[in-house]
């Protein structure tokens, strides 16, 4: 039995295109594997670590390869928790809209939580980053109001799809698979349209995912 992992990004719910492409890709992903784990992070109703006082002090004392005080330790362990939950699966999707061209912030705060030395990634100065969150699939699900993909201008305004890639890779994951829903901000035909076509890319995704 396998855990997949649905990182939840959007606040808007019922009205959220990235959402609905991802309910549609859990939906047949349970269809063709109805044993595995299904795990729904849903980040507008998580509380997560604030990285200040004795947690950025105890990410700079991993840094330079020193022990934690008794207050560092303690404030560290609500790190490794989030993330812990994070590694703990061996398949993820995640769904995310774009905000001023970019990402949410409640899905950049989680980034930054777990995105750790030992924990994400490792370093030497032989070798470099190496990423250690290796040997998973992940689907990404941008929903956008523009199309992003439609001329080199619009592609140099895309800090959305560019970052995550950038991170993911960064981490460790090299079997990245993309559904864009774009763009939502055209007239109810096309948005729906391109809704549809997104879902059905996600319907294909899941079933051998």
């Amino acid at each position: 039995m396998a855990k997949l992992l649905h990182i939840e990004s959007s606040p808007r719910k019922a009205r959220s295109a990235s959402i609905a492409v991802a309910k549609e890709f859990l939906t047949k992903y349970q269809e063709a594997n109805p044993a595995d784990e299904v795990d729904n992070w849903d980040l507008w109703s998580t509380s997560l670590p604030e990285f200040d006082g004795a947690t950025i002090d105890a990410k700079y004392q991993i840094l330079h390869g020193q022990d934690h005080t008794p207050e560092q330790a303690a404030a560290w362990k609500g790190v490794t928790d989030v993330f812990d939950r994070f590694n703990s699966a061996d398949k993820y999707v995640l769904s995310l809209p774009m905000w001023n061209f970019a990402i949410p912030y409640k899905l950049k705060h989680l980034i930054d939580v777990i995105t750790q030395p030992g924990l994400a990634f490792s370093f030497s100065p032989e070798t470099g980053y190496t990423g250690l969150v290796t040997g998973k699939p992940i689907t990404v699900i941008y929903a956008r109001g523009g199309e992003y993909t439609s001329s080199e201008q619009m592609k140099a305004l895309d800090f959305q799809k560019s970052y995550v890639e950038f991170l993911l890779g960064f981490i460790g994951f090299t079997d990245i698979q993309t559904i864009l829903v774009e763009p939502m901000l055209a007239p109810p035909e096309v948005a729906g349209a391109a809704k549809d076509s997104a879902k059905q890319k996600a319907a294909e995704i899941a079933a051998s995912f």
